[in-house]
């Protein structure tokens, strides 16, 4: 197919002629989501926050957010939980932590009733910084935990001696001395500075002082996916997958639209196209039966693909077209002849303007009309016609078929002296029954009289 398929159009097109059908595989999808909610019970989640004072890298918090969500950390607070049938390792596939800004870990935790949901976050909450607390506990060694102080012992003496010195210096207004100092007052303050660093940066001091920034909040509605969204994203992917398929059909279509591809499928000429009016006149065989009753149930007997039918001339409009086709084909009869007029076997549209040709031909040629399977083609052999004319619908047959017809007709010895493609319009509401009434000549039924029975191969 052209890409034409991929405009809105054709969208627009599919779920105009497939609306029935769309509607039903919508409430089917919509089914399918509510049987997965059944599958699936609603879940509650909410979160809890724990500040890390003090200066953090990136990378620290997210090593925190992991030991958050450790199976030592989960399972001391599976253990405080004590619920009945839930271990450690269950409840970690239902906590997860987070790292955000402002030296912020985010411990979220769901489960299937909002009560557990705020219990678990909390638990975890606690544990982790019950937990921090602990490794820094044991990672501090008393000797390390005391060279700080010692340190901060040795800078206070410093600063003292620093004054000592300050006092000891001439008391005098000389430039020597006023530069001792001012030297000795910026190393004192260069001293103070790094003891309140250290102090700052200590993390024994700080990072082990974690807070729960509160108890979690109780959550109010079912976390994502709720059993709405199943039910409408069942829904609507049904819808988006048979509108994907539709268009993926049409793309790998190979029906033949165009009077140059019909041509040169059938190795023949065009000779016009002439216009059919759309109406319902009757089931066919093949339109009976289980299946077909199954395909108007679900709105899907017609074809979707094919352009909308424009609105008709009036009749006498419609005749000048099937009298323009009749001269052409008088011009290329060296002599009045009788010829086979083939249609595909299932073609209405084509068999109804074969009718009317016949009609509009009169004895000039002599026409008889004859439809032939694309499956298995057989035309009939040559008796005194002197050649087929092919009346098709377009976008209706591939290549591979119309070519089965032409072998059909050379094996039948008929030279295929031209095409006629056939297409459907709507009928004017009011006018054309006025034109009608005035004389002209309707088009008449698939029966086109005695010259038209012809054998169906």
């Amino acid at each position: 197919m052209s890409d034409d398929t991929i405009r809105l159009a054709t969208i627009g097109r599919i779920l105009r002629r497939r609306r029935r059908f769309l509607a039903i595989l919508a409430v089917v999808g919509a089914l399918v989501g509510y049987g997965t909610s059944l599958v699936f019970p609603p879940r509650y989640t909410t979160s809890a926050s724990v500040l890390l004072p003090g200066a953090w890298e990136e990378r620290e918090l997210l090593t925190q957010a992991e030991i958050a969500t450790s199976s030592v950390v989960v399972d001391r607070a599976a253990a405080t939980l004590d619920w009945s049938g839930v271990s450690g390792g269950e409840l970690r596939d239902q906590v997860s932590a987070t790292a955000s800004e402002g030296n912020i870990i985010k411990i979220s935790g769901t489960a299937d009733t909002p009560e557990r949901a705020q219990r678990l976050s909390d638990q975890v909450a606690q544990q982790f910084v019950a937990f921090a607390a602990l490794v820094v506990g044991d990672n501090t060694d008393p000797d390390t935990a005391s060279q700080p102080e010692a340190l901060r012992q040795l800078v206070v003496q410093a600063g003292r001696r620093i004054t000592e010195l300050a006092d000891a210096a001439d008391p005098g207004q000389t430039v020597e001395s006023v530069q001792t100092r001012t030297e000795l007052a910026k190393l004192r303050t260069a001293l103070q500075k790094a003891v309140n660093k250290l102090d700052e940066v200590d993390p024994a001091a700080n990072k082990a002082n974690m807070v729960v920034m509160g108890p979690a909040a109780r959550p109010t509605g079912e976390a994502p996916p709720t059993r709405t969204q199943l039910i409408v994203g069942g829904a609507l992917l049904f819808v988006l997958l048979a509108v994907i398929g539709h268009l993926t059909a049409a793309r790998m279509s190979r029906r033949l639209r165009t009077e140059p591809e019909i041509a040169a499928a059938l190795g023949s000429t065009p000779l016009g196209s002439v216009d059919v009016v759309g109406e319902r006149t009757g089931q066919r065989p093949e339109e009976r039966g289980p299946w077909a009753r199954i395909r108007r149930l679900l709105g899907v007997e017609g074809r979707w693909d094919l352009p909308t039918p424009q609105t008709a001339v009036d009749e006498a409009g419609r005749q000048i077209r099937y009298r323009r086709v009749r001269s052409r084909l008088r011009d290329r009869l060296p002599a009045p002849r009788r010829l086979l007029v083939v249609v595909p076997d299932g073609d209405e549209t084509a068999l109804r303007a074969a009718g009317q040709l016949v009609t509009e031909a009169e004895d000039d040629p002599s026409l008889r009309v004859v439809e032939v399977s694309v499956s298995r083609p057989m035309v009939p052999d040559r008796d005194d016609e002197s050649g087929a004319l092919v009346v098709l619908s377009a976008g209706r047959w591939n290549a591979g078929e119309l070519a089965g017809i032409a072998e059909a007709c050379a094996d039948a010895k008929h030279d295929i002296v031209g095409i006629v493609l056939a297409g459907e319009v709507q009928a004017r509401p009011a006018r054309s029954a006025v034109h009608a009434r005035k004389g002209a000549t309707p088009a008449p039924a698939p029966a086109v009289g005695d010259d038209t029975t012809g054998a169906s191969g």
